[in-house]
């Protein structure tokens, strides 16, 4: 049976993802997800999907902000742009999203239902379900206002939602699939995503069955009114005893909208560098066929490779992830928006290739990643603010954007560069 996977702190974001940002997000998530099915099938894609974790790094290497709410929401509609159009081929439909696109979510599935030949109609009992459970069943404090589904032709799905508490400038995302639930009232959650906001009412979790039962067997023998009046005589006053609830792990996404040293698992960051300075050239020869393609569009292949491949433990730090391709408000850098296009070309022709059943490029990634996770034992380098430092020295070159324009030139101003060199301990 699932049960939660942990929780993590997202702070609330306003404003709008860029057209220029959320259409490479578009292309990029698609042939992430393209590369997942090709390798692991569509079942892994649905369980990554809902592993908080993972998420908020699959969010991250697209260049949204890494530590925010907003990732869901920009997650869900890029995966929903691009994956939709390639529903008849990979067999995977996403519905819903924000506001009224999450009250279109039944429609949407019995329509799909209806496309596929599979029962569209308890997809969509199940999808009010899921969102009566953690907005009634679950009283949190957050008000739900996304809904994504997402399902496959043989009738898999996972369900990813947030809920608000506009009070505390906090959100909290739920991950649930499908795969081992046998109640959607017996701890159904695959993962809850939000800081601890005191005590809570979960009349989702299995230890609830005795109250749930006894409150049917209220409503029976004594009928609301009386219910109402033996609730009023109850001492406001009176101490109510501890909840036994188990502490749970939790991702905390810091307040702070910078990527500090502290947020980054800097060993793993080494590694990934490394491979692609020392390691990435070599293997790519046959890859990166385009000149000018060197060190830093590996750099980032290579944390996408890690999104693709990664194992659960591999992303307890997901800004190490923004390292990639930066993000829309310039933390760490500006979005560099020639390696990212340069990312989407290499990944889009091995997954194209694959598809064919050529799949040397993809092993190239694949040997990428392992690489990294190679040398990470015994590599060191520059800390954050160098590597950060030699981003925006580069980011005019690299085509840097963000939601402030384009970066201009660095002009006459010296700022400190990244050293290329690996130094083995």
């Amino acid at each position: 049976m699932a049960q939660r996977a942990g929780s993590a702190d997202l702070p609330l974001h306003g404003g709008r993802v860029p057209r220029w940002l959320g259409e490479r997000m578009t292309k990029l998530g698609a042939v992430i997800t393209e590369a997942i099915v090709i390798h692991y099938g569509r079942d892994e894609l649905l369980r990554r999907l809902a592993h908080p974790f993972w998420f908020q790094s699959f969010g991250a290497v697209m260049g949204m902000d890494w530590h925010s709410s907003g990732i869901t929401t920009s997650v869900i509609g890029a995966l929903k742009r691009g994956l939709n159009p390639m529903s008849g081929e990979l067999g995977i439909h996403v519905c819903g999203g924000r506001g009224r696109n999450s009250r279109a979510t039944p429609d949407e599935l019995m329509a799909i239902g209806n496309r596929v030949g599979i029962d569209g109609q308890a997809l969509a009992t199940t999808s009010r379900l899921v969102a009566k459970v953690d907005s009634a069943a679950v009283q949190d404090g957050f008000d739900l206002y996304l809904h994504g589904f997402i399902v496959t032709d043989d009738g898999r799905w996972v369900v990813v939602q947030q809920g608000m508490n506009g009070d505390r400038r906090q959100a909290r995302r739920y991950h649930w699939l499908s795969e081992g639930i046998t109640s959607f009232v017996d701890s159904p959650h695959a993962a809850i995503e939000g800081r601890g906001q005191g005590e809570i009412v979960n009349l989702a979790d299995h230890r609830a069955d005795a109250s749930r039962k006894g409150q049917l067997d209220l409503l029976a023998s004594l009928g609301p009114d009386r219910i109402i009046r033996e609730m009023i005589a109850i001492d406001p006053g009176r101490k109510r005893p501890e909840p036994a609830q188990g502490m749970l792990p939790h991702l905390v996404m810091p307040e702070h909208h910078d990527v500090r040293q502290e947020d980054v698992n800097m060993k793993r960051l080494h590694g990934t560098l490394a491979a692609a300075i020392d390691r990435g050239p070599k293997d790519f020869e046959d890859l990166l066929l385009t000149p000018g393609v060197g060190a830093r569009t590996v750099s980032a292949l290579a944390m996408v490779a890690e999104v693709v491949h990664g194992a659960p433990c591999r992303f307890s730090d997901p800004a190490r992830f923004s390292l990639a391709h930066g993000g829309k408000d310039r933390h760490p850098f500006p979005v560099p928006i020639k390696v990212y296009d340069e990312t989407i070309r290499v990944m889009k022709s091995a997954v194209g290739k694959a598809r064919l059943g050529r799949d040397e490029e993809m092993q190239a990634l694949r040997r990428l990643d392992d690489q990294a996770r190679q040398l990470e034992r015994y590599v060191t380098g520059p800390d954050l603010k160098e590597i950060v430092a030699g981003e925006f020295s580069r980011s005019h070159d690299w085509g840097g954007r963000s939601v402030f324009g384009f970066e201009p030139p660095p002009e006459d101003i010296p700022i400190p560069t990244i050293s290329r060199t690996v130094r083995e301990r």
